[in-house]
């Protein structure tokens, strides 16, 4: 079988990477689509790949894993939606763009509502696998704890807070939590790692850039892949951002501001000045330890590290039983969407 692993943002690598290790040992074929402002951060570079949408129809793929809400739709295969993170609150999250044949959702609070979803529009399919991305925390939990021992002896620290605001202009603390951060700091016990979304607004990454250059104790990670960094920090200190559920997958404690979840089961605040306040709290008080296990069971349930492998094997299963439509019913805004932004 051919497979197309496409990638618009470019932490669809490390969504993508256990599933191309999968593709590899069951030695099917794959083309990594790399969108052409990803290039130059594209990990991969000696796999097959390439930022030529022409190329990809002439590769007349049998399946296309899309980490993204969008997909060409004129491309051949199975367009298959594997998502790009677990914040089922975010607005466009269950949103029907028509693009996908399959959904493979996480854990049972995301496959219930697409299945829902599913009764009412009639033309996809729903499969629960669990998420590829997380498959490192199956496999070896403490694959990053020889770089967390290194850390916190090098910088004389005991504990290690990450700093993980989402992007979105409404939702992100990122303009609000520059001063708290610099007080947290004043504690020479923690050391503070700041990780923001590729997205992020200019402006505040060069601020928070600033303020690791000037304080010791602070650190900028450049890095695309959160992964690392989730499974070595102690805390979490987020807002909106779906790497509060991949960090509560890791059985640790977040600290969150203005969430605007429906179901908030960590510490949430809307007063930014209690960071430090917070902080020491939850270090001392772990108090929602019960409120994880609730989380993980209906978003993440699998500790396996076999996401990856059920998703290709749910694709497997599917084309020998059903066979893939030629076309989709797509409205012309998203036609003419997808191509001004994939082709020009």
């Amino acid at each position: 079988m051919k497979f197309i692993l496409f990638c618009l943002n470019n932490y669809a690598f490390a969504i993508l990477e256990p599933i191309k290790e999968v593709l590899q040992e069951k030695k099917h074929d794959y083309i990594w689509y790399v969108a052409p402002k990803l290039m130059h951060d594209f990990p991969f570079k000696t796999e097959t790949h390439t930022a030529s949408i022409s190329t990809l129809k002439s590769y007349k793929s049998d399946v296309i894993f899309a980490p993204g809400n969008e997909v060409p739709y004129f491309l051949r295969g199975l367009k298959t939606q594997i998502f790009h993170g677990l914040a089922g609150e975010k607005k466009g999250h269950f949103r029907i763009r028509h693009y996908f044949d399959l959904y493979l959702t996480q854990g049972p609070y995301f496959t219930k509502t697409f299945n829902d979803l599913k009764a009412i529009h009639k033309d996809f399919e729903v499969i629960e696998t669990g998420w590829p991305k997380l498959d490192v925390y199956g496999k070896n939990k403490a694959a990053y704890s020889k770089h967390k021992i290194e850390l916190l002896k090098s910088h004389q620290v005991k504990k290690i807070i990450l700093y993980a605001p989402t992007f979105s202009p409404k939702l992100t603390s990122a303009p609000f939590l520059l001063e708290a951060l610099k007080t947290l700091a004043a504690n020479k016990e923690y050391l503070i790692l700041l990780k923001f979304h590729p997205l992020m607004a200019k402006e505040w990454v060069e601020n928070y850039k600033v303020l690791a250059k000037n304080t010791p104790n602070i650190v900028f990670q450049p890095e695309n892949d959160i992964t690392k960094f989730l499974m070595i920090a102690d805390v979490l200190v987020s807002d909106t951002s779906s790497v509060i559920y991949e960090f509560i997958l890791l059985n640790k404690p977040v600290i969150s501001f203005n969430n605007i979840s429906n179901n908030i089961l960590w510490e949430n605040s809307n007063d930014y000045s209690k960071l430090t306040e917070l902080v020491e709290k939850t270090i001392t008080n772990d108090a929602y330890q019960k409120n994880r296990a609730e989380i993980i069971a209906d978003y993440h349930p699998y500790n396996d590290g076999k996401s990856a492998l059920r998703m290709v094997e749910a694709v497997e299963r599917y084309l020998k039983e059903n066979i893939v439509p030629e076309k989709r019913k797509i409205s012309t805004f998203r036609k003419l969407k997808t191509r001004y932004k994939l082709i020009r």
